[in-house]
């Protein structure tokens, strides 16, 4: 199960910028090639887990992109993308989002009050753009129904199950200088 997910994790190259070690991977960063095998094969499995009785997919630009569209594609649910960039519409709502490497604001449009919503990711390390997310859904007043993640490194999915959030990932891993390891 996630044979193709599995093997491009262990063969990704890490990048050591000071004491952090980076793993490039199509899934989280488009590089070298993202396969259509790979988007099949994560779409498939998350179809498995995941509850698709939603209004919507929702999905944070940039890299969560391609997997909720092969899902929405999929499934036939409509996707919503969470864009870092204001568009003033009516309605929309931004927040705050800061991760291990960047902060910023993130802005949501086309949700409402009622929907039902299921959230899709690429990784999830520190969970500092998912957790204000979920907040500003429900206050929007939408349903968070899932939250499923491909890649989860670092402590956040755990810290954020701990605060009662009921994350799933596919692929539990850690880096360092020999490499990625796959922890499940």
């Amino acid at each position: 199960m996630l044979e193709k997910l599995h093997e491009s994790l262990l063969n990704a190259p890490i990048v050591r910028r000071g004491e952090y070690y980076y793993f490039i991977h199509p899934v989280s960063d488009g590089v070298p090639s993202l396969e259509p095998e790979l988007l099949e094969e994560i779409a498939e499995h998350i179809m498995e887990i995941a509850d698709l009785n939603v209004d919507r997919i929702i999905s944070i630009e940039a890299m969560g992109i391609p997997v909720a569209t092969v899902l929405s594609v999929k499934t036939g649910i409509p996707l919503t993308i969470i864009r870092k960039r204001q568009y003033e519409l009516d309605g929309e709502v931004s927040l705050s989002q800061k991760t291990g490497y960047s902060k910023g604001e993130l802005y949501i449009n086309a949700v409402k009050k009622g929907d039902r919503v299921l959230i899709v990711d690429d990784v999830i390390s520190t969970g500092g753009t998912l957790v204000p997310l979920i907040g500003a859904l429900e206050d929007i007043g939408a349903e968070v129904c899932d939250t499923v993640v491909v890649i989860e490194r670092g402590e956040g999915a755990s810290e954020m199950r701990e605060m009662g959030f009921d994350i799933k990932t596919l692929v539990r891993i850690s880096v360092d200088n020999n490499g990625v390891s796959i922890e499940d």
